[in-house]
């Protein structure tokens, strides 16, 4: 990670637009990726918390994780990283991405029938399809990865996987996704995407 950094400092050193340019261009041969982005966050955070305690949530945060992450290899993907209630991974394609977040919204909805309604679990998933920088396989920057956050932690609701219409569009229409048309506009972003069927 430190050769990433290294690139970053170089290039806020750096006195020229054409250095900066290279360094950058540089940066991206190295760190950068094309690839589909799936952010997935757990539904009703703060609220949980309030009213159960951190422990509680935690608790529930480790099922989330031990759940999904199987999924997401099975499915051909692999986990950047888990933050908080967030699971952050990436596909080779939108079609995986898509098709782990329906497999693992009916997973949940199976779980829950088994627990208490405190313990249900439920996942909001945002998906976008781009160029970004991975860094040690552990973190990921870029606008795919702004997208997928977006989508899936300001936007989606609980149950809801919100697709990016540009990652969308990467899908055979004979693939079997059903889809429904959305206009987005969060933190100043005007966003076309669709919300999954399912």
């Amino acid at each position: 990670m430190s050769v990433f950094y290294d690139y970053l400092e170089s290039y806020a050193r750096s006195d020229t637009a054409e250095d900066r340019a290279e360094i950058e261009a540089s940066l991206w041969d190295e760190f950068g990726v094309e690839q589909a982005i799936f952010i997935l966050d757990m539904a009703g955070f703060s609220m949980s918390v309030e009213e159960r305690g951190i422990v509680h949530y935690l608790s529930m945060m480790q099922r989330m994780r031990m759940t999904v992450e199987p999924l997401i290899r099975q499915n051909g993907g692999t986990v950047i990283k888990f933050e908080a209630d967030n699971c952050f991974a990436r596909f080779p394609d939108t079609l995986q991405a898509v098709q782990t977040a329906i497999i693992y919204n009916h997973t949940l909805s199976a779980m829950n029938l088994t627990t208490p309604d405190d313990l249900d679990i439920h996942a909001a998933i945002g998906i976008d399809f781009g160029k970004f920088l991975l860094v040690k396989s552990s973190d990921a920057y870029g606008m795919p990865v702004n997208v997928a956050s977006k989508l899936g932690e300001d936007v989606a609701s609980s149950e809801q996987i919100l697709v990016s219409k540009q990652a969308m569009d990467r899908i055979d229409e004979h693939a079997g996704i059903n889809s429904s048309p959305l206009d987005i506009k969060v933190s100043g972003l005007q966003l076309e995407a669709v919300e999954i069927i399912y």
